[in-house]
């Protein structure tokens, strides 16, 4: 039987793109990133998309890369993995897509996120988890580092020196605790975690798209900007705001006590 590595379905707004090889907790193959790839390629250019919930079949959300067959990389000319060729060519553009797309991403995060799987629910926008869920640093395991945006994403959301512990000491971070250290928003009972990442995404869905893509934006550039370049950008992105059809709608659905009903545009 052909796997089918991803499942994707357009509910109301909201892409729900499921990782779907439950038999190997979602680990990453090249065919499940490259389906993800192209579904966030759908995600971008499709208008009827407002916003995205990524989350996993079966007891985990993702165990990382696929250590079976090829591994994590391309064949090298000496027979070796090609680990960066591989990240080039599948896994960063993943990271980037997520990040730059211009409509917020949900991580609906069940069971092991682990390695690679850790770092890809980090990109997303807005994380929730299951009660049972944990975040697994173990690229130090097998004698490789936090990939897939991990360096960046473990400083900015737990602290330098919680970020070099987890990744150095390859520890593992039960759901809780992973919303204490402010690694994830939300933590849910498991028989909630469907119903909650749902219930999120169609909230986005139904908001000022514009607003997540200028807030996206700010934010991403927040980490190397001065604050002289931060406020021109944030002036610059509320000009166009001020100019949007959603702008008049929410001013005009506040002065009349309504809720505003938003189109993106």
């Amino acid at each position: 039987m052909t796997e089918t590595p991803v499942l994707a379905a357009l509910e109301g707004g909201v892409l729900i793109i499921t990782l779907n090889r439950p038999q190997r907790l979602n680990a990453m193959s090249h065919e499940l990133i490259g389906s993800m790839n192209e579904n966030l390629a759908r995600a971008r250019d499709d208008a009827a998309v407002r916003a995205v919930l990524i989350t996993g079949t079966g007891r985990g959300f993702c165990a990382g890369a696929d250590l079976s067959g090829r591994g994590p990389g391309d064949a090298g000319a000496d027979g070796r993995p090609e680990v960066g060729a591989a990240m080039d060519r599948l896994f960063n553009p993943m990271i980037r897509a997520i990040r730059a797309l211009p409509k917020p991403v949900i991580g609906a995060v069940n069971g092991v996120a682990a390695g690679g799987g850790a770092n890809l629910a980090l990109a997303c926008d807005i994380v929730v988890a299951a009660r049972s869920a944990r975040f697994d640093q173990a690229f130090v395991r097998i004698s490789l580092m936090p990939d897939l945006g991990g360096t960046w994403f473990l400083p900015h959301t737990v602290g330098d020196a919680r970020a070099r512990a987890l990744a150095m000491l390859g520890t593992s971070v039960p759901a809780e605790e992973a919303q204490r250290m402010g690694m994830i928003w939300q933590v849910v009972d498991d028989d909630k975690l469907a119903a909650e990442g749902r219930a999120l995404a169609a909230r986005l869905a139904a908001g000022p798209t514009l607003s997540y893509a200028a807030i996206k934006r700010a934010l991403n550039q927040s980490g190397t900007a001065s604050l002289d370049a931060q406020l021109d950008l944030e002036r610059d992105l509320q000009r166009e705001l001020g100019r949007s059809e959603d702008f008049r709608e929410g001013v005009q659905a506040f002065l009349t006590k309504r809720p505003a009903a938003f189109k993106g545009r």
